[in-house]
């Protein structure tokens, strides 16, 4: 009987304990390439692999296969990345923990208990799927295709009526998304996005935070599941600061204009000088650009130039939908963009 009982509370304690299982498949010409896994803890951190983030890395064997397993992760949800470092082996002084363009990554949500796996795809694409036995680990894919929707929104109509309502709209969307997920990672995720001041999203984010509720909601979910943790210090932090700035700038709107029409008479001489130089260096930036792009790549650019879409472009070259896209994918890579819209404003300066 006592053996009985102890075999029991032995199985009992490797349940809690728990074990995770992350594997997946990827084009066999990566294999012997590096893999890493990483946490990220910072929601801001989540565009690239960071140093600080890896927790364990392995190679592709000879199949395309690779694994990652233990007990050492969190038993609560996480955002994790699995990254693809394409080109191991460069020795170019550049190429930093699988920054080149042929390298990939996924990033996912997952825990100490998770079975994930990440087949390979049409065409041969890796790290775009997942199976998992956390119906939650696929949201940061399908945000990503969310987002994705909204940029073909602000790129087909750029006139400011159509500016606001988009970011009216997908506001209202993502954060609905958000909500209804039942994940607060999720909604950070957005949240990053629609506040990156480097996004047309920064203004209307400023207006938003001042007259929505929304954001002290989600602060009250991140509270309630991941209390404590440094992410939701650092959201709380950032929304107090933020608020607070909005708050700032309804009340002081009249004062700075003033100021800034003053300052506008004495620059303008300066601008002008300033703005030639800099055509100048933006006709040899896009001369450096264009050199590093094939010339499939270089046709699809002029295609976007001319305001084509996808299908138009793909018609246009006589190959598919899908491969426009990858070229396009591959172009935002290669260009350190994010849009159509940033590849127009880079070529036609």
């Amino acid at each position: 009987m006592k053996v009985i009982s102890f075999i029991i509370i032995l199985f009992g304690s490797l349940s809690v304990m728990g074990q995770y299982n992350f594997s997946g498949h990827v084009s066999e010409e990566n294999r012997g390439n590096t893999i890493y896994l990483s946490l990220v803890e910072d929601y801001r951190k989540t565009s690239r692999v960071y140093l600080e983030q890896i927790i364990s890395k392995t190679t592709v064997d000879s199949l395309g296969t690779f694994q990652f397993i233990g007990d050492n992760l969190l038993i609560d949800n996480r955002l994790y990345r699995i990254h693809l470092d394409g080109c191991s082996g460069n020795s170019d002084a550049s190429h930093f923990l699988g920054t080149c363009n042929s390298s990939k990554s996924v990033l996912f949500i997952a825990n100490n208990n998770d079975s994930l796996e990440f087949p390979t795809s049409f065409e041969d694409q890796e790290l775009c799927t997942i199976s998992s036995s956390n119906p939650k680990s696929s949201l940061p894919l399908e945000i990503d295709a969310l987002k994705e929707e909204m940029i073909f929104d602000f790129a087909d109509y750029r006139s400011e009526a159509n500016r606001k309502l988009n970011s009216e709209k997908w506001f209202a969307s993502l954060q609905k998304f958000g909500k209804d997920s039942g994940e607060p990672l999720a909604e950070l995720l957005i949240y990053d996005f629609l506040s990156d001041k480097r996004n047309e999203t920064y203004d209307h984010y400023l207006g938003d935070i001042a007259s929505n509720n929304y954001y002290e909601q989600l602060l009250d979910r991140l509270n309630a599941i991941y209390p404590n943790t440094e992410f939701t210090k650092q959201f709380e932090a950032e929304i107090t600061t933020d608020s607070q700035l909005a708050n700032f700038q309804d009340s002081a709107i009249w004062n700075w204009k003033w100021g800034v029409l003053m300052l506008l008479g004495v620059s303008l001489g300066l601008n002008l000088f300033l703005l030639v130089t800099r055509k100048s260096k933006a006709r040899t930036k896009v001369n450096d650009l264009l050199q590093k792009l094939t010339p499939q790549e270089q046709k699809i650019v002029q295609q976007i130039l001319l305001d084509k879409s996808n299908k138009e472009i793909a018609s246009a070259l006589f190959v598919s939908h899908s491969t426009i896209k990858t070229h396009i994918n591959n172009l935002y890579k290669k260009l350190a963009v994010s849009s159509r819209q940033e590849i127009v404003s880079i070529f036609k300066k």
